[in-house]
């Protein structure tokens, strides 16, 4: 016997499976046939073969099994979205395929099904577009191997009767050589000779190229741009300014090149871009996982502000780090605390922020040192008008004497 006879409180018969009989368990998703062939079965857990859909399938065990969704985002430490994704059969919202494979084995595995079973309807309802695809094979492939000789004879065929037809219309179209009707040859077709023209032609030097444009250069009224903008360009101290900020290094800017996930630009510090293909799992606090996909060349993801993150790739030197939009190098290690690039990228805010206040700092004590020198220049002269004297005049009327 392959099972053990018990009575239940009302009496009915219920089948047991007894230790090392080799009858698969209840929670791989079947049932024994002399199982279900009692009037009393009750299949507990549901199988995913008999549902429509892998979605319906997980979704109907589920209920039956009384969990939530956020009971199994707990259990298989997998986002809510993603279970419901699984649910709702939106394989787009699911990420690379070797993670919504994993989403499906876990959720299978809390539930207590056949966690094989549901990874083969996965594929079945998901197939993988990237799998290249196989030589064509079958009774129509072999049908047309077996003309094919014929029909590349027939091709021949007919291209020959064409190249043959061409051949044979030129040969009817060619025609002997005839000499020329011109009795004697035209003056203007002698060497040199040009009618009306006996002597030679006088060629002058070569002049210079026109200038590429003749418009004016454009007239800047001096002392008008600072009267605008209260900074003199002619200021030394100005043009010591320009210089020191033009020869600060700049690194080089966040270039999109792909698909950007994460938060919006205004509310991002840190943006990680893959350089070549590689994994990218943002991991919070709890183990959850935030953000996981498998990253082609020039995707990116946007790191929101003041998340407590941990980053784990595949390959650190395949992604890009930007702080502030200017390049950071590479990601340090495969696993990597968001809050130290956080704290990178505001330590360089910081530096930027306080270097430009000091320039401008500098650039005011210039302008005050300038301002009181011209104060004291402007205050010497006047002293100096002041002590010659005054030139006189001779009055109206008098008479001058030599």
């Amino acid at each position: 016997m392959l099972t053990d006879g018990s009575v239940s409180s009302t009496g009915r018969i219920q089948a047991v499976p007894s230790v090392g009989s080799g009858v698969m368990a209840l929670d791989a998703g079947h049932a024994p046939e002399e199982f279900k062939a009692h009037p009393d079965w009750k299949d507990v857990t549901p199988s995913i073969a008999e549902s429509a859909t892998l979605g319906d399938g997980l979704r109907r065990a589920r209920e039956q099994s009384g969990k939530s969704l956020a009971d199994l985002a707990a259990e298989t430490k997998v986002h809510t979205r993603f279970l419901i994704a699984l649910e709702q059969n939106d394989w787009s919202s699911l990420p690379s395929r070797v993670f919504a494979i994993g989403y499906v084995r876990g959720y299978a595995t809390a539930l207590g099904l056949d966690e094989q079973l549901a990874v083969e309807r996965f594929k079945r309802e998901s197939p993988d577009t990237s799998a290249p695809l196989k030589a064509p094979i079958g009774v129509a492939f072999e049908d047309v191997k077996r003309h094919s000789p014929r029909i590349i004879a027939g091709i021949a065929v007919v291209a020959l009767a064409v190249i043959g037809w061409n051949i044979f219309q030129r040969v009817n179209l060619m025609r002997a050589p005839q000499p020329s009707d011109i009795a004697t040859v035209p003056e203007s077709w002698s060497l040199g000779a040009v009618p009306g023209q006996d002597g030679l032609i006088d060629l002058s030097a070569p002049r210079a190229a026109p200038p590429d444009q003749t418009t004016p250069a454009l007239y800047i009224t001096p002392g008008l741009e600072a009267q605008l903008t209260g900074i003199d360009p002619n200021d030394p101290a100005v043009i010591a300014a320009t210089a020191a900020a033009n020869n600060a290094p700049v690194q080089k800017a966040f270039n999109p090149r792909g698909a950007v996930y994460g938060a919006p630009a205004t509310a991002s510090q840190v943006v990680i871009q893959a350089k070549k293909a590689g994994a990218l799992v943002v991991r919070l606090a709890d183990g959850q996982a935030l953000f996981a996909r498998q990253m082609a060349a020039g995707e990116a993801w946007r790191a929101p502000l003041g998340l407590s993150a941990v980053i784990d790739v595949s390959d650190p030197a395949a992604f890009d780090v930007y702080l502030n939009g200017e390049h950071g190098g590479v990601l340090p290690a495969v696993v990597t605390p968001l809050t130290q690039l956080n704290r990178r990228a505001e330590d360089a805010a910081r530096q930027v922020a306080d270097e430009q206040a000091r320039r401008q700092l500098q650039i005011q004590a210039d302008r005050a040192t300038q301002a009181q020198a011209q104060v004291q220049t402007q205050g010497q002269t006047q002293g100096q008008t002041q002590g010659q004297p005054a030139p006189t005049t001779p009055p109206i009327g008098a008479v001058t004497t030599n």
